[in-house]
């Protein structure tokens, strides 16, 4: 327990950071917003082609928006940590009474704070422009699935932050993955209207599985044995990309 109110105390660090800088959360959602609605806009015939099963297409592509938004921003999660290391504040946090674990809790709570709240702003849009959610506890169940994905992300690119320690080197793996994960989903389109590649990777990869599990939460009648297993397998996965967090913390402590 002790770890986790460390974990909450860090979090609030965090979060008076980005009081400071709210702009933050706004340049975060440019991209996504713009996609929203120029895709939303672009692709809306989409639904006239026979086997399309969303009326909507604004609809069908939130949840991919919200997951991609998630996606995004943690990926960006160990640009923070090289900045701890090079202004030299994490080394004076290892030298605390601070439980180390905690130190990667507070960045996962306060990146779960952001997702939150750009999530609904994304959600609050799509209404306005047309979406319409029959199930609004979807919603909360879309944000879990957003939430568990960006955890797993921000625990991996936290890792290579630790262990590489240069910008430039995060820059590129988040660059090289975030984008063909992205594209290797149905954030976009149908599964059914996508190659069978991509729907062979689309099966494995576990931004597919929030955005899938997301869209069928937000459905009239949400099938539960569908978007359980999702949820499972993304806590599975940010499960294990927290213990490699830790064990690229622990490396990082070894060397200085």
């Amino acid at each position: 327990m002790t770890a986790f109110r460390h974990g909450w105390f860090m979090m609030n660090r965090h979060l008076l950071n980005l009081w400071r800088q709210p702009i933050w959360i706004a340049v975060t959602l440019v991209q996504p917003v713009i996609w929203l609605l120029l895709y939303g806009a672009l692709f809306k015939s989409v639904t006239r082609i026979p086997g399309f099963h969303s009326g909507a297409y604004i609809q069908f592509l939130t949840p991919g928006i919200v997951v991609m938004t998630a996606l995004f921003s943690s990926g960006w999660s160990g640009m923070a940590v090289i900045d701890d290391i090079d202004k030299g504040i994490l080394d004076r946090f290892l030298v605390s009474p601070v439980v180390r674990g905690s130190l990667i809790i507070g960045r996962l709570l306060n990146g779960t704070v952001i997702i939150i709240v750009q999530s609904l702003i994304i959600v609050v849009l799509a209404l306005i422009v047309g979406a319409r959610f029959p199930n609004a506890w979807g919603i909360i169940v879309l944000i879990v699935l957003a939430s568990l994905l960006a955890a797993a992300v921000a625990c991996l690119s936290m890792s290579l932050a630790l262990i590489a320690r240069r910008e430039e080197t995060l820059i590129a793996a988040v660059n090289f993955f975030v984008l063909p994960l992205t594209f290797l989903s149905t954030a976009f389109m149908q599964r059914s209207l996508v190659p069978r590649w991509i729907q062979h990777a689309a099966s494995v990869n576990p931004v597919n599985w929030a955005v899938e599990a997301g869209r069928a939460a937000l459905a009239s009648n949400p099938d539960w044995s569908f978007i359980l297993p999702r949820i499972g397998g993304l806590s599975a996965v940010a499960a294990a990309a927290m213990w490699l967090a830790i064990r690229a913390f622990r490396s990082y402590q070894r060397s200085v």
